[in-house]
C-alpha cells in the first residue's frame, strides 16, 4: 500500500532532504489533502511539534477531519498522544520518545500502550549507518533497528522504519534494511526512505511492507494516477 506523506512546518506542506535542507514548501495544504483523498491511509508528521517550535495541531485537526490519519512529530507525553488522538488522527507515531539512555524506553512505552490502546500506537524507528537514530536523526544510538523492533514489540501495532541514509534522496530505498526489520517483527511494517517508483512499492507490498512516499509525489516523479495495485 502506499501512503503519501504530509510534512507540515509553518503551516505549510514541506519537503527536506536528510531532514534538514528545505526542498519544497506549499502555502496549499489543502490542494495537496484532496489529492489524497482516495488513499486509505496518509501520514501527517508536525515537523515544528518534533522540533520543539510549537505546533501545527489546528492543521492537524482540519486534515483528519478529511483523512485517514497517523500523526507524529513531538509524540513526547500520554497528554500530547490522547492530544493528538482527540484531533482526530486513527493512530499517533512516537519516536524519539521511545529511547532513553541508548536503548529503548519501555517503562514509557508500556504506559503509551496502556493509555491510548496498543492498536493506535506506531513506533517510529530510524536508521542511520546501520544504527537508530533519534532527536532529529542527529543523535546516534548503540542498537540495530532489529534491536529497537525486538524491544519494542509487545507495545505498538506497526511499526514505521525510516532508512534515513536514502531519505529525500529518491534514489531507492534499502530492501536488505527492510527485509532485516520485516523479519524481526510480527506486526504491521510501514517503510521510507527514497522510495521513488511503483516497482519498488509493490516489491514491498510483495514483502506485506506498506510504502511511506513523500519526495517523489510532490516532484512529480512517482505519478499517483498511474496504473498500479499500490494504493489499495
Amino acid at each position: 500500500m502506499l501512503i503519501p506523506s504530509i510534512d507540515l512546518k509553518g503551516g505549510a506542506v514541506v519537503q527536506l532532504v536528510q531532514g534538514e535542507r528545505l526542498a519544497i514548501k506549499d502555502e496549499n495544504v489543502f490542494a495537496w489533502v484532496r489529492r489524497f483523498e482516495k488513499f486509505p491511509k496518509v501520514q501527517v508528521i508536525d515537523l515544528d511539534a518534533a522540533m520543539g517550535a510549537g505546533d501545527n495541531l489546528t492543521l492537524v485537526r482540519q486534515i483528519a477531519g478529511a483523512l485517514a490519519c497517523r500523526v507524529g512529530g513531538g509524540i513526547r507525553t500520554i497528554e500530547r498522544a490522547r492530544e493528538v488522538l482527540g484531533a482526530g488522527a486513527r493512530q499517533i507515531i512516537a519516536g524519539s520518545s521511545l529511547f532513553k539512555d541508548g536503548a529503548p524506553h519501555l517503562e514509557f512505552a508500556k504506559a503509551l500502550s496502556a493509555a491510548v490502546g496498543r492498536e493506535r500506537v506506531i513506533a517510529a524507528v530510524d536508521s542511520r549507518g546501520g544504527r537508530v537514530v533519534i532527536h532529529g536523526w542527529k543523535t546516534v544510538l548503540p542498537l540495530t533497528a532489529v534491536d529497537a523492533v525486538r524491544a519494542l514489540e509487545p507495545y505498538c501495532d506497526e511499526f514505521l522504519y525510516t532508512h534515513v541514509d536514502t531519505e529525500g534522496l529518491m534514489g531507492g530505498t534499502n530492501f536488505d534494511a527492510i527485509r532485516a526489520v520485516r523479519a524481526a517483527t510480527t506486526r504491521r511494517v510501514t517503510a521510507a526512505g527514497g522510495i521513488t517508483t511503483r516497482k519498488e512499492i509493490d516489491d514491498l507490498e510483495a514483502l506485506g511492507v506498506d510504502a511511506v512516499v513523500g519526495m517523489a509525489i510532490y516532484t512529480g516523479a512517482l505519478d499517483l494516477n498511474s496504473p498500479g495495485r499500490a494504493d489499495g
